[in-house]
């Protein structure tokens, strides 16, 4: 039941009961919602007065998923950042918006579409490929009420989000400058900033954030593999 989510991944919950110390709270997936479980220690730092100063039952909220161990997801609503708050609602809301739009165009036929598509992902994941390639939606809803799906998401302004990563580099090599300039020039499409003492901030705008962040965390796992070789000594700060 868990096995389209991953460990580190960035989810929105809804809280759905407090017993003890323990909050439950409710993730959807794809057509369908899995259980999982904040420990006290993992609402905020430091010490909680009062839990429900953070959480209360049907109010939604965004975490970090720590472990997955079978069925149960033990989740951490403290270590998500504002940024990470921001476009896991931001995405929240242009969900909301894509199934008001297949609503109003095929009425009484939405339900069953609406259900299938989240059978196999988002429907706003489903919807932004089908502006690059909008045959799987034609099969699903026909080429007339396709088109007229398209024509409104083509015509909403796309919002952007800006993807940040933070990255040491640091190397003992009598070249060490060079060889780090020599590494960064790979780096394509993400802007690269020096910050101070070997550490470099990469930055990319994006209208797709989770498609675009996956791309940035491959880029990286494919430079600290690189760096090794270079004898770069390579650790992402800041994912």
């Amino acid at each position: 039941m868990t096995q389209n989510l991953e460990e580190g991944e960035i989810v929105l919950c809804t809280v759905d009961r407090i017993i003890g110390t323990n909050v439950f709270v409710k993730i959807p997936l794809h057509n369908k919602e899995v259980e999982g479980c904040i420990v006290t220690s993992e609402i905020a730092p430091g010490r909680i007065r009062n839990i429900r100063d953070y959480v209360v039952p049907k109010k939604k909220i965004v975490c970090k998923i720590l472990r997955i161990s079978g069925d149960r997801i033990e989740l951490s609503l403290r270590r998500v950042t504002k940024q990470e708050q921001k476009e896991i609602k931001e995405k929240y809301k242009e969900e909301k918006s894509y199934e008001s739009i297949l609503k109003s165009v095929l009425g009484e036929k939405r339900d069953p579409i609406i259900n299938k598509i989240k059978e196999n992902g988002s429907l706003y994941t489903f919807l932004q490929e089908a502006k690059e390639n909008e045959k799987e939606l034609e099969n699903l809803v026909g080429k007339k009420d396709a088109e007229k799906i398209l024509e409104i998401l083509n015509s909403q302004k796309q919002k952007q989000v800006v993807l940040k990563k933070e990255i040491s580099l640091t190397t003992l090599d009598s070249e060490g400058i060079n060889l780090i300039k020599e590494f960064l020039k790979k780096i394509k499409d993400v802007e690269i900033r020096y910050l101070a003492a070997g550490r470099y901030s990469l930055k990319k705008e994006s209208i797709d954030a989770k498609k675009d962040d996956q791309e940035l965390k491959n880029l990286l796992a494919k430079l600290e593999k690189e760096a090794k070789n270079r004898k770069i000594e390579f650790s992402i700060l800041k994912r």
